[in-house]
This record gives C-alpha cells, sequence and structure tokens, in this order.
C-alpha cells in the first residue's frame, strides 16, 4: 500500500471542490458520517471493525477491573490505584512503542502487542475463575493490557495514513470518534450488567472473546515498514547479496536505536509547530477541563440521584461525541483544520463552564444544608447532561483534527513516535486535570472546577488564536509540520 500514486495537491483542491458541491446536493444525507474510508480501502475497513469490537471488550474489562478491585477492597482510593499503576506503564510505551513503529513492520508491532494484550486478558480471566482475592495481579495485568494497547494504537495510528489518501483522513478519525463513542457507551453498559449476573471472571472471558477483532483487522493487513526503512533496506539489498550473519545481534541494534530515536522525536517537534500545537492545544483542554472528580459528589450533594446520576452524567459525554461523529459530513471539506480546532477547543470550554454554572446554581436556588444524599432535580440533571453532551461533541470535532493534522503533516519516518507522543499526552493530561480539579473543589467547591477550568480554556483559545498564528493558517490542501 505504502507505493499507491495518491492525488496531489492539485487534485486534492479539485476533489475537494466536487465533494463539497456533492454534499450539498446530498442535504441531510452530507451532515452524516463519511463512509468513504471504508469503501475505498477493504484493508481499512477490516481494521476499523476489528478495532471497533475489540475497544467495546477494552472498556468492559476497564469498568470490570475496578469494580473488581472495589469488590475485593471496598476502597475508592484501591479503585483509583488502577489507573496509577497503569500511568508509568502506558508512558513510558507510548514513547517507546512509536519509536518501534518507526523502526520496524508497523503490522508485526501491532500483531506482537496485540498477542501480548490478549494473553495479559486471559490471566485477568483465569485468575478471576480461580478466585484469587490478592489484588496486585490485576493491578499488574491491567498495566500490561494498557501499555499493550498504546503501543497497538500508536503502531495503528501510524499505519492508518498509509492506508488512504489524505483528503480522506478527516472521516476516518470521524469513523474513529464512532468507535470510541460505541466503547464508551456499550462497554460499561455491558459490563454492569454482566458482573452483576454471571460475574467477574465471566465478563473478562467476553473480553477474551471480543478481542478476536483486534486481530481479525491487523492480520489483514500488508506488511508495512516505515518508508526510511524500506528505503535502508533497498540500499541494503543493492550493496550487498549476503544476508546479516548474526540476525539476533541485528535485531537488538534495531531495537537499541528504536529506543534512541525518542529523542531524535522531541527534537522533530521543535522543528513542527503545527504538530506540537495539536499537543499543546490538547493539553490546555484537559488540565483545565476535567471535571469528572467531582461527579461522585455532585451526584449525591447537588443534582442527586447517586450512582445512577454519575452514570448518566459519564454517558453523556459519550453520546455528544457519538452523535458529532454520525454527524461529521461537513468536516471533511474543511481546509483550515488548525481555526477548527481551536473553535472547537473554545467550545469544549464553553459547555464545561456551562455545567459549573447548573452546578453553581442549583447550589443557590437549591441548597443542600444538612448536605446529604437527595433525589435527583431532574431539571438541572438534564441541563447538566445537555452541557456534558456538548463536551463530549466539541471533544470529538477537536480530536478528529488534531489526528487529522498529526497523521498528515507528519512524516511517516516519524509518524508513529508522534503517534506514541499522542498516548503520551492522552494518558498524562487528563491525570493532571484530575489533580487541578480535585484541588480546586476542595479549596472553593465543587462548581468551581468546571466553571472557573472552562472560562480558562475559553480565555487562552482566544490567546492562542494569536500566539499561533501559523496553526490557525494551516492548510489541509498542503499540510506542513
Amino acid at each position: 500500500m505504502g507505493d499507491e500514486h495518491f492525488p496531489g495537491v492539485e487534485d486534492r483542491d479539485d476533489e475537494n471542490e466536487r465533494a463539497q458541491e456533492s454534499a450539498r446536493k446530498r442535504g441531510l444525507r452530507g451532515l452524516l458520517v463519511d463512509t468513504t474510508p471504508l469503501k475505498y480501502s477493504p484493508v481499512f475497513a477490516r481494521l476499523w471493525v476489528g478495532t471497533s469490537v475489540s475497544q467495546i471488550g477494552a472498556q468492559l474489562t476497564i469498568v470490570a477491573v475496578g469494580l473488581h478491585i472495589y469488590e475485593l477492597t471496598h476502597s475508592t482510593l484501591a479503585v483509583s490505584l488502577v489507573a496509577l499503576w497503569a500511568l508509568g506503564p502506558m508512558i513510558l510505551a507510548g514513547f517507546l512503542g512509536g519509536a518501534l513503529a518507526d523502526r520496524f513492520d508497523r503490522r508485526t508491532v501491532a500483531l506482537v502487542t496485540a498477542v501480548v494484550a490478549w494473553l495479559s486478558i486471559g490471566t485477568l480471566t483465569g485468575i478471576a475463575f480461580l478466585g484469587v482475592s490478592a489484588t496486585w495481579p490485576y493491578y499488574a495485568l491491567a498495566a500490561v493490557n494498557a501499555a499493550s494497547a498504546t503501543i497497538m494504537g500508536a503502531a495503528r495510528g501510524a499505519i492508518q495514513p498509509r492506508l488512504l489518501p489524505t483528503q480522506l483522513l478527516p472521516a476516518a478519525a470521524a469513523l474513529g470518534g464512532i468507535t470510541m463513542g460505541l466503547a464508551i457507551t456499550v462497554g460499561p453498559a455491558i459490563a454492569g450488567v454482566m458482573v452483576a449476573s454471571v460475574g467477574f471472571a465471566w465478563t473478562y472471558l467476553v473480553d477474551a472473546v471480543l478481542f478476536a477483532g483486534a486481530f481479525l483487522g491487523i492480520l489483514g493487513l500488508p506488511p508495512m515498514l516505515p518508508e526510511r526503512a524500506e528505503a535502508g533496506d533497498a540500499e541494503a539489498a543493492a550493496s550487498s547479496g549476503t544476508q546479516p550473519t548474526n540476525r539476533g545481534a541485528a535485531f537488538l541494534r534495531e531495537v537499541g536505536a528504536s529506543f534512541a530515536s525518542v529523542g531524535e522525536s522531541l527534537r522533530f517537534l521543535r522543528t513542527a509547530p503545527n504538530v506540537r500545537a495539536t499537543f499543546v492545544f490538547d493539553l490546555v483542554a484537559m488540565i483545565f477541563g476535567t471535571p469528572r472528580v467531582v461527579f461522585p459528589a455532585a451526584a449525591a450533594l447537588v443534582l442527586g440521584g447517586g450512582a445512577v446520576t454519575v452514570g448518566l452524567l459519564t454517558a453523556a459525554f459519550a453520546v455528544g461525541a457519538l452523535l458529532s461523529s454520525l454527524f461529521s459530513g461537513p468536516l471533511g471539506s474543511v481546509r483550515r483544520q488548525g481555526r477548527a480546532v481551536t473553535g472547537a477547543i473554545a467550545s469544549y470550554g464553553a459547555f464545561t463552564a456551562l455545567f459549573g454554572a447548573v452546578l453553581l446554581g442549583t447550589m443557590v436556588l437549591a441548597p443542600n444544608p444538612v448536605g446529604t444524599e437527595r433525589e435527583a432535580i431532574l431539571p438541572a440533571l438534564v441541563l447538566a447532561a445537555i452541557a456534558l453532551a456538548g463536551c463530549g461533541a466539541s471533544d470529538n470535532v477537536s480530536a478528529v483534527f488534531r489526528t487529522t493534522i498529526l497523521q498528515a503533516a507528519a512524516p511517516d519516518e516519524v509518524r508513529g513516535r508522534m503517534q506514541g507522543l499522542f498516548y503520551v499526552v492522552v494518558a498524562g493530561g487528563p491525570r493532571i486535570g484530575d489533580l487541578l480539579a480535585g484541588a480546586i473543589a476542595t479549596a472553593i467547591a465543587l462548581w468551581a472546577p468546571a466553571l472557573i477550568g472552562g472560562l480558562v480554556i475559553v480565555a487562552l483559545m482566544a490567546v492562542m488564536a494569536r500566539v499561533y498564528g501559523g496553526f490557525q493558517r494551516y492548510d489541509a490542501l498542503d499540510p506542513t509540520p
């Protein structure tokens, strides 16, 4: 697939104009998600379907592990340690996994890490059936699974631009939004029902079965060496007709070179302002706009409804992301994608602030001076859910364009490392946001993290729109790092 001819800038410009005209003629159909990538590349279609199925299982296990740890310990702190145990391995896997994807056959990297992830799920299933009550094996296996998934995701992200032309990358990213929206919505719901009805072991087993989808997508890929590696192989073959005498030593040298290349990727970022901006803008949104740590207390003391309300607030974000993907048709015709990222994150901040305002208004209009759990206040709950759905939709639109810029503008030889860094930002940013939100809520009030953080995001986007002028002028028809 790497040597296919894709349209040049002029061709893409003409195709883009035809696509916009076609969308106008289709009317409502033009608003719906563009499924052209699935038709253009059967290989991509298999990868997307396989990823969608396996992601539902992944979310199922994430929820089940948390519930399992709580049943064993009856400690919320112990549940939070699942994420803490996984954070370090995920960050390490993001850096090193991306480097491996830029050095070796990306199909092989994805396949090997898929096997490791599947084995970790299988081991979880086994120890759950055996009734193991020690918590450390569950922490360790969840961390192995998260790290493997990070490397596999970085490899898949680097593979995708080799399967599709640049103009179809926004549509592919929107299809990815559908994958995650469905996974976050359906996976936890299935986990709750299965844990309550058949127990943890059978719930893990379902994930192990669904994970077969990941193998389906990866096995259908062609060999996918990075372009620089392909050129190096060709040069080596031309200069020598002999094979390496010690393949093991050669492999270890390649692995060492992969690790050393992590620093090279950071040097690349210094010369790639548009790629760098995708990370900076996303960090602003995640650090100042992550109020999920207040959901339990807000559900119990402000909005009412307890655990049911927490589930509704969490689902509202996912539903917003899913709906924005389903109606993502017009996104493929947007050329100023940096400007679109800025607008989407500003919108995310505004909806986050609206959620905080709902909490503040409820505390003023329907105070709970006793500080005990209360029945759900329906109007406030509806407004809060709408605000969070808006957050989910805005975040997904931002993700579509950030993903597209990252895949289109980064050269193939560093694309794996950029995808790995993307996972590092995604893993680390929300954790910092959780700490900041918890500190602000403790120091001020439950409404403060969302309201203050949302307004800070809007203000920073206004400033950054001026500071990052080149990013605002980024043209999808002429992608530059």
